[in-house]
């Protein structure tokens, strides 16, 4: 092993620890390349895009008054945890905003700084308030949790050879904004289940069922939401889970039932 080697990987080691930071919500440290402000810019651009390109409801549709309605109260649920953690100064940054979309489409989802989208064709599925208030928690964990950020930076290093945002977004922008809606699930086909890693899955399942509870909404409705949500997507037509990035449909209620009794004893005030 060549001295220059070991230089380059004490190198690489080096910027990887002090590129790292911790997640309030997880707990977990996470590599940090990618600035929250350059996040946050990219995502308001590909935000206000999304919204002049689709049909958005005005507040005084019934769908987007239950969506905005559920949307608030799980905001409400996040500020006061955080605020309870002494750690409010951490969404500072987040310009909360809730829009529901007309699209045949069962998905939702949440870019960083708190931009929530809920597609009319979840809604069927969700049925009530609290299975809305499942999916609405799930996807702002995903935002909270960084679980975007972080296939960003790994897209960075291995699709643009480490380059800094802002530096991607100069020389390669159709590259850069493809890298951001796979990052963020936009343009997703699998419903509310975003391209994210199987981990990041069951953290947003088992924070955004804390989120539920924390809102007042009973979390037991989400396993008969991912019940009807199995149902409406086929069923056995779906990929085996070792085939998708994503939990089965099955194995996500099995890891919603183990940790139920759990929120529902910490969390849960009707």
């Amino acid at each position: 092993m060549t001295k220059q080697f070991l230089s380059v990987v004490l190198l690489s080691t080096t910027i990887f620890f002090s590129a790292c930071t911790q997640n309030t919500i997880t707990g977990k440290s996470q590599l940090s390349l990618i600035s929250d402000a350059e996040v946050m810019a990219a995502a308001n651009t590909e935000y206000k895009q999304f919204l002049s390109t689709n049909k958005v409801l005005t507040a005084g549709s019934s769908d987007a008054a239950s969506v905005n309605r559920v949307g608030n109260r799980i905001i409400a649920a996040v500020k006061k945890y955080y605020a309870d953690m002494g750690k409010s100064a951490e969404l500072e940054s987040y310009k909360w905003e809730i829009n529901t979309v007309s699209s045949k489409e069962a998905n939702a989802w949440c870019m960083p700084g708190g931009k929530i989208v809920v597609y009319t064709g979840i809604l069927p599925i969700t049925q009530n308030d609290a299975a809305l208030a499942v999916v609405v928690g799930h996807e702002v964990t995903h935002a909270l949790a960084s679980h975007g950020k972080q296939r960003m930076n790994t897209g960075l290093l291995q699709q643009l050879g480490g380059q800094a945002l802002s530096v991607a977004l100069a020389n390669k922008p159709q590259e850069t904004q493809a890298l951001f809606n796979s990052a963020y699930g936009l343009g997703s086909q699998y419903g509310v289940m975003l391209p994210f890693a199987r981990k990041d899955e069951y953290e947003a399942d088992k924070f955004g069922l804390m989120f539920t509870a924390l809102a007042g909404y009973d979390p037991r409705e989400a396993v008969k939401f991912w019940q009807r949500m199995s149902a409406a997507s086929g069923g056995n037509q779906k990929p085996p889970e070792f085939a998708s990035t994503h939990p089965s449909d099955a194995n996500r209620i099995t890891q919603l039932q183990s940790i139920m009794d759990d929120t529902i004893s910490k969390y849960y005030k009707p």
